[in-house]
C-alpha cells in the first residue's frame, strides 16, 4: 500500500519488492489516512518501509530485506539521488532515470499502469548494469 501517483522512489521500491522479496506482491494506492488500515505501507509518512535518516524508501527496503546484489546497490544510489537531490551520490544516470519516470507520470493517468511501466524501466536498468558491473 502506498500513496497515489507514484514517482521514482515508490516505483523503484515496488520493483524491488516484486523482484527480490515477494514476486506475488500486489500493490494498491490510498491516502495516508487509509493506507494503514488497508495493507503493508511503503513510502507513506511514518511507515516502517519509508524514508529513515538519510535513506529513501528504496534504500530502507534494501537494508531491511538484506539485499546484497551489487546492481541493486547501484540502483539505490540512482534512486536516492533522483528522489532526494542531496548530492550524496554522484550518479549521472539519476537525471535520465528521473526524467524517464517523470515522463511516465505525465503520460500515464492510471496508477497501476504507471507502476507496471515504471517497473519495466527498473528491470531494464538492472539488466544493463549486469553488463557494466
Amino acid at each position: 500500500m502506498t500513496r497515489p501517483r507514484p514517482h521514482i522512489d515508490r516505483i523503484a521500491s515496488a520493483w524491488l519488492i516484486k523482484r527480490f522479496c515477494d514476486p506475488e506482491a500486489k500493490f494498491a494506492f490510498a491516502d495516508a489516512a487509509d493506507a494503514a488500515r488497508k495493507g503493508i505501507q511503503f513510502d507513506v509518512l511514518g511507515a516502517d518501509f519509508g524514508h529513515h535518516g538519510e535513506d529513501c524508501t528504496f534504500e530502507t527496503l534494501v537494508k531491511r530485506f538484506g539485499v546484497k546484489d551489487r546492481r541493486v546497490r547501484v540502483i539505490a544510489e540512482i534512486v536516492h539521488e533522483a528522489d532526494l537531490h542531496d548530492g550524496k551520490f554522484t550518479r549521472n544516470e539519476a537525471t535520465g532515470v528521473d526524467l524517464a519516470i517523470n515522463g511516465l507520470v505525465e503520460a500515464t493517468p492510471d496508477d497501476h499502469e504507471l507502476l507496471e511501466r515504471g517497473m519495466v524501466i527498473f528491470e531494464g536498468l538492472y539488466t544493463v548494469l549486469k553488463q557494466k558491473t
